[in-house]
């Protein structure tokens, strides 16, 4: 072993001596040309009546790296996320289009049916997969944030988890390095369904870096250019405005996100595979295998016909329905994804002007939580006509708590008193917060009403229909608020 690491040593020296000696010729050649070029050119500047001289050598500056160009760009959350749009970018890929994809975490809370590994561990193994996975579809360029899987449905909590600013800071580089023309990624927004928090924060990540990639001054640095050849501050990206960018939900409910963008079927033909489209999705998800182990040696035993039964029974054949968020070259909404779009064109960054209005009347309680955040980010990206459920929904397991989170708000100049009342499905009673809470002058307070869920009524399907919950507030014997929610009661649901 000893000589070995000799001769991988020695190997070593002469491969860096090799290319010291090149780049010291090239240092010494270069210097040669610099001096003849001085010397001949005080030669011409002397000679009077000598002929004219040649115009100086042109100096090709570089441009970004064209290896990492995308057309689109995938944000998502998890390793096994990427399914949710693979049957999609197995379509663009045969149209030519170029695919980058980003996850948020690596997904080290979830499970693992192969192995004894979890956490961190998990993690590792689970970014294997996901680049095994893409790489079925010739994707290559596959990038990971460094957020923390994080169980549970409230946007907030993913975010602070994620280290929302820094991982911000990382997607708006990967923008900036990719310059995709389309960005997909995670409806953001609180629906009854899986609704994971981390999916909600690979939306809201996107959308920010959509919307700030451009802007030179955010993150200054990243497009700053270099002022030495070794370089450890100065980035030397460009700002990039994608064009256009789409989204998918995380929801059981289909009514209100059909006609909001384009759909494609996923029973088409892939000029490469020679296979549906959907298929070339199952066949990227079959590496997951730490998430899904049982499920792949199902499929292992069945040939292609009872594949196909089994999985146009569980939906991987239904047409793929994108949620047209914003798109800065115009077009209708159900346009075809890349339409009024010339690649490699920068667009210009522009920003819309936004501001936050507070709620009428002089005392006023209004939800708060992830509910008010998604009101107020909306606003603020221009997405008010992104689909949304009215009133707020939420699915929660049986047996469990709701918190019901308020904002009380007082712009009086005197304290004031607010009685919280809710009305309940039967059988649902309040643990906590109901009755008077004192909020100062001029001041905006937080509360909340907590709610202890019945028991699951059908057991069979494993899920009752969704029931209202309201919370009334008055104060001076005036009503100043009513906030209404839908809660499902699941057998089983992620935590609030």
């Amino acid at each position: 072993m000893r000589a070995v690491s000799q001769q991988a040593q020695g190997r070593g020296m002469r491969l860096r001596q090799t290319v010291v000696g090149n780049w010291a010729v090239k240092v010494a050649t270069a210097a040669a040309v610099v001096t003849c070029v001085a010397l001949t050119s005080g030669g011409r500047a002397l000679a009077q009546n000598g002929a004219d001289a040649k115009p100086a050598a042109v100096v090709e500056l570089r441009e970004p790296d064209a290896r990492y160009k995308a057309d689109v760009l995938l944000v998502v959350a998890h390793p096994d996320d990427e399914g949710a749009a693979t049957a999609y970018l197995a379509r663009a890929i045969d149209e030519g289009k170029r695919v980058a994809v980003v996850y948020g975490t690596r997904g080290g809370n979830g499970g693992n049916e192969v192995g004894t590994e979890q956490a961190s561990a998990l993690a590792t193994i689970r970014e294997i997969e996901a680049r095994r996975a893409n790489a079925t579809l010739g994707i290559t360029n596959v990038w990971f944030l460094d957020g923390k899987d994080t169980a549970g449905q409230d946007v907030l909590v993913s975010l602070a988890n994620w280290q929302h600013g820094a991982a911000l800071e990382q997607l708006v580089r990967i923008v900036r390095l990719t310059r995709p023309e389309v960005v997909l990624t995670f409806l953001p927004g609180t629906f009854i369904g899986e609704d994971h928090g981390d999916h909600q924060a690979a939306g809201v990540l996107a959308t920010e870096a959509f919307d700030l990639a451009g802007d030179p001054t955010v993150f200054p640095n990243q497009v700053a250019e270099p002022l030495k050849r070794l370089e450890a501050y100065l980035e030397g990206l460009r700002p990039w405005q994608p064009k256009k960018i789409y989204y998918f939900p995380d929801a059981d409910r289909e009514d209100i996100f059909k006609n909001v963008g384009p759909s494609y079927s996923v029973k088409e033909i892939s000029k490469s595979s020679k296979k549906p489209y959907w298929r070339a999705s199952l066949d990227a998800f079959r590496l997951h295998e730490t998430q899904a182990k049982g499920f792949v040696d199902r499929l292992n035993k069945m040939d292609d016909a009872a594949i196909e039964k089994m999985m146009a029974a569980d939906g991987w054949s239904n047409d793929q329905w994108f949620v047209l968020g914003k798109s800065l070259v115009g077009g209708a909404t159900t346009d075809p994804i890349f339409a009024g779009i010339e690649t490699g064109k920068a667009i210009p960054f522009r920003r819309a002007a936004f501001s936050v209005e507070a709620p009428k009347g002089d005392v006023a309680v209004t939800l708060a939580g992830p509910w008010s955040f998604y009101d107020e980010f909306r606003a603020a990206h221009q997405l008010t006509h992104l689909p949304h459920p009215e009133p707020p929904e939420i699915a929660l397991q049986e047996n469990t708590t709701l918190i019901i989170p308020l904002w009380v708000r007082n712009s009086t100049g005197d304290a004031r008193e607010v009685t919280l009342s809710a009305d309940l499905p039967k059988g649902w009673t309040v643990t906590g917060g109901a009755g008077k809470v004192k909020v100062g002058a001029n001041q905006v307070a937080g509360t909340r009403v907590e709610v202890a869920l019945g028991a699951l009524n059908n057991t069979a399907k494993g899920r009752d229909e969704a029931k209202a919950v309201t919370v009334r507030a008055e104060s001076g014997g005036k009503s100043v608020g009513e906030i209404v929610m839908k809660v499902e009661l699941r057998k089983k649901a992620l935590p609030e």
